[in-house]
């Protein structure tokens, strides 16, 4: 016997996630040169690091031999300021990522179970799974959250249900009206988890105001990112709101110093740099437009998104991809979601959404 053996089954189980593919392992593996490929396989920005966290970074950098502030109060001051609520009611996370675990390990236990849709984000079912709980994977409705058989889904054991909104890798969205009329009509002892990664990706008319609804519903958690809009995808920082006695049950298993001091300096900065928050969501909406004109005049079809990537329909989906990385171009295939016939590319400047769109023209012609 080996002493992987000796491992937890639902340890063992586990597959691990696989991340969008490395500009330097394309270029190691197909001789290109790196600076010439185009990666929009992650949902970063485009625009790269805001100026202002640019700045705090190089800040601290002489500083870097001393332990971060484990509490990360600069950072949680300015969340408070910024957003209307206590400082005991922000955790902070090694990107939201370790946030959505957090969750998982303090509800979760064998035993228990949460709920989750179909096509939503794989770090809920592996996060789930670390902890020996039972996934309810609830298909979804147009690539979407079906809230109804969601609710339907929660069982006595249920102690967890997970939201994406927009929802990754789909793109689609729920109304704010029908999310909180389904956070109400949840048993109290189930926690929604409503992973709002980019939410600041939304026009204003689909704006609501999710964190008013803490002091209505004590078992509401919000996750958000400095990953995707902020620019700091690198850096992983990202925090969640949620009652203050659900706060401190997450923060009695976070582990100490889980953001770095880079991080949390950049991500203070960040926050307060309107002007590169404004030019980056005004970009995307830009590029939103390019992609789904250029698809379309390829005849192919997309589902309508409400985040900073496009998921599309696409014959021979798997050669697709692999043609485009010959091309240098690198797109993220989404079989792993239950969608071996699309793919999802992320929003990038005009000139790299142009040569996705040229491509995988050639791709298709092929």
């Amino acid at each position: 016997m080996s002493i992987c053996d000796l491992a937890p089954a639902y340890i063992r189980a586990i597959a691990p996630y696989q991340p969008g593919k490395p500009t330097s392992e394309l270029a190691r593996e197909l001789g290109l040169q790196e600076s010439g490929i185009v990666k929009l396989a992650s949902n970063e920005n485009p625009l790269g690091v805001s100026p202002k966290a640019a700045a705090a970074m190089r800040a601290v950098f002489d500083a870097l031999a001393r332990y971060p502030d484990g509490n990360g109060f600069e950072l949680k001051r300015a969340l408070s300021n910024r957003l209307g609520v206590a400082m005991d009611n922000i955790v902070l996370g090694n990107g939201s990522n370790d946030v959505l675990e957090l969750a998982a390990r303090s509800f979760l236990t064998p035993g228990l179970s949460a709920v989750y849709s179909q096509h939503a984000f794989a770090v809920y079912p592996l996060a789930v799974q670390a902890v020996g709980a039972r996934g309810i994977t609830v298909p979804a409705r147009d690539y979407g959250h079906d809230l109804d058989a969601m609710a339907g889904a929660v069982q006595a054991d249920t102690r967890l249900v997970f939201i994406a909104n927009p929802n990754n890798p789909t793109g689609t969205y729920i109304d704010g009206t029908k999310l909180e009329a389904f956070v109400a009509g949840l048993p109290q002892n189930v926690l929604v988890v409503l992973d709002e990664a980019y939410n600041e990706y939304l026009e204003p008319q689909f704006r609501y105001d999710s964190i008013g609804w803490l002091k209505k519903y004590p078992n509401l958690l919000i996750t958000r990112t400095f990953s995707k809009i902020y620019g700091l995808a690198g850096l992983r920082v990202g925090y969640a709101l949620a009652a203050p006695g659900v706060a401190d049950l997450m923060n009695r298993v976070r582990q100490p110093f889980n953001v770095n001091s880079l991080s949390l300096a950049a991500a203070t900065a960040a926050l307060d740099d309107e002007a590169f928050v404004r030019e980056s969501y005004e970009l995307n909406r830009r590029g939103l437009q390019q992609i789904i004109a250029g698809l379309q005049q390829q005849g192919l079809s997309h589902i309508p998104s409400f985040g900073n990537f496009v998921t599309f329909g696409v014959p021979g989906a798997a050669r697709v991809f692999q043609t485009l990385l010959q091309a240098g171009v690198i797109v993220r295939p989404i079989a792993s979601y239950g969608m071996p016939d699309h793919l999802r590319v992320s929003i990038g400047l005009e000139f790299e959404n142009a040569r996705f769109l040229e491509a995988l023209r050639q791709a298709l012609a092929a």
